[in-house]
């Protein structure tokens, strides 16, 4: 299915354009007082997404200066960490990682120090939107701050690299232990599996703040970690973590912002205490940005949970550019979830599961009609009668093969609610498998976080959820040559 997914996504960049540094150009639309009192709250965060919400997106990138961490990261593993890079013009580049053991990053284990050169490329031509680049690293070297941490890493490393730290030596806080070295051609990176592969896949954005004149604020994405621990070494990005933001150009009243930038590899910045809210489920979310995933998905999310009878409905729009200005088709899906239970493997995080029991499809160009209509018969809806506005039920042909959608099944997740420095809830939910499966199994239960959602509206707010009372999305038609040529794909699928 993720084979099916990279043609689609490479089709419909064919749909939109192949100039080599072509993006799509940014709507300048200034949302107004009056807007804001009568449109819901979920519906114009939505519309804000789908009218490009005042983002640029310049080909090739401008990546010079700082660029850090808003919050504690987490990675798959988990791992917690800041991140704050530094990109100089003669292309060296400078990277501070610093891990901790705690899900607020408040206590430091070790630091990472990352230095080589950096090299901008071409257009991608899996991921619209995105820069290759190639990177060499001249140095890598750890600081510990604990000396547990620093007996766990040497002893892996120790297996691979004999004598990287010499049994019984005593602990040095402060010094650097070098893993990579090209002066002496060392490297012992492997056997921590470290990697910087998320520099081959580079995309700036600009947001400018209509409310606020002036107000910039400018995103470095970079390319996503490999879920799975074992192919994180050899894996190339297609999509991206959670954005760092230049520290010239960065939300105001980020204190988390001032501590990155002033820290380094033997001062890693302490973070200050997240609020927790006892926020239930229960309300309406919906998605903070455009979100990027793996295999060329380009989507928002809206989601109700209800507490009363642990029941969830959702829409994921997806759509054919970086801005979510393209749509190409909708899935709404409905179904029950089970009671949270604390994780006891990501610290922070809830394990709940969700039952998927329906779903319903809205095609909304012509390139997605024609691959529903060419789907073998019986496996998504009523075969050959697809057509674009027009939604259809696939419950009783169990699911969509084409989309990948199977039903019923049940996926096995994690999330956590914080609370952003405006008082905003923020509802992150488990990372999808980057090879594209369902965490359908225990084993396969997310350890990282997918981009938040915003609380838009408490459960008291109640909706008619069908296709049609959803934010509507304008179908795009697609040229006739490109659904000759999508066809064409199918029969060598």
């Amino acid at each position: 299915m993720a084979e099916t997914y990279c043609l689609l996504g490479w089709v419909l960049g064919l749909a939109v354009g192949n100039k080599l540094w072509e993006v799509p150009d940014p709507v300048e639309q200034t949302p107004n007082s009056a807007r804001l009192n009568w449109e819901p709250q979920c519906n114009y965060q939505l519309h804000h997404l789908q009218d490009g919400a005042r983002i640029n997106a310049l080909l090739p990138p401008s990546i010079e200066g700082n660029w850090i961490s808003t919050g504690c990261e987490v990675r798959p593993g988990p791992e917690f960490l800041t991140r704050s890079y530094t990109f100089y013009p003669n292309r060296m580049f400078k990277a501070l990682q610093f891990y901790y053991r705690d899900q607020e990053c408040r206590k430091p284990s070790h630091s990472l120090v990352i230095k080589g050169k950096l090299r901008l490329r071409q257009a991608s031509w899996i991921t619209r939107g995105a820069t290759e680049a190639d990177y060499n690293l001249l140095k890598v070297g750890v600081i510990f701050h604990s000396q547990e941490v620093m007996s766990h890493i040497t002893a892996q490393v120790n297996q691979s690299c004999a004598g990287f730290v010499p049994p019984g030596r005593p602990w040095a806080p402060g010094r650097v232990y070098e893993l990579l070295s090209t002066k002496v051609d060392k490297d012992c990176t492997a056997a921590i599996g470290f990697t910087m592969h998320e520099l081959s896949l580079v995309r700036v954005e600009k947001h400018y703040n209509a409310l606020h004149v002036g107000a910039l604020v400018e995103k470095l994405f970079l390319g996503d970690i490999h879920t799975e621990g074992s192919e994180r070494t050899h894996y190339r990005p297609t999509g991206y973590q959670q954005p760092l933001q230049s520290a010239m150009h960065h939300v105001h009243s980020c204190q988390v912002c001032v501590l990155i930038h002033h820290s380094d590899e033997h001062h890693p910045p302490v973070l200050p205490r997240v609020a927790h809210p006892q926020v239930e489920l229960s309300g309406r979310w919906v998605s903070s940005q455009c979100e990027v995933r793996p295999a060329v998905l380009f989507l928002t999310r809206y989601m109700t949970f209800h507490a009363e009878n642990q029941t969830w409905e959702g829409f994921y729009y997806h759509y054919s550019d970086p801005l979510c200005k393209q749509p190409t088709f909708t899935l709404y899906a409905v179904g029950h979830y089970s009671r949270g239970v604390r994780s006891e493997r990501v610290s922070g995080g809830t394990e709940i599961a969700f039952r998927v029991s329906r779903a319903r499809v809205r095609p909304l160009n012509h390139v997605i009609v024609q691959m529903l209509n060419s789907s073998r018969p019986g496996s998504c809806g009523t075969s050959g009668r697809w057509l674009v506005g027009k939604e259809q039920d696939i419950t009783d042909t169990g699911g969509c093969e084409a989309l990948g959608v199977r039903l019923p099944h049940v996926e096995y997740e994690l999330y956590k609610v914080e609370q952003d420095s405006s008082g905003r809830h923020l509802l992150y939910m488990g990372e999808r498998p980057t090879d594209g499966s369902s965490p359908d199994t225990t084993d396969k239960r997310p350890t990282s976080y997918q981009p938040p959602l915003l609380r838009c509206a408490g459960h008291h707010h109640a909706l008619a959820f069908t296709l049609s009372a959803a934010p509507s999305l304008r179908p795009q038609g697609a040229a006739a040559a490109i659904v000759f040529l999508f066809s064409w794909i199918l029969n060598l699928i």
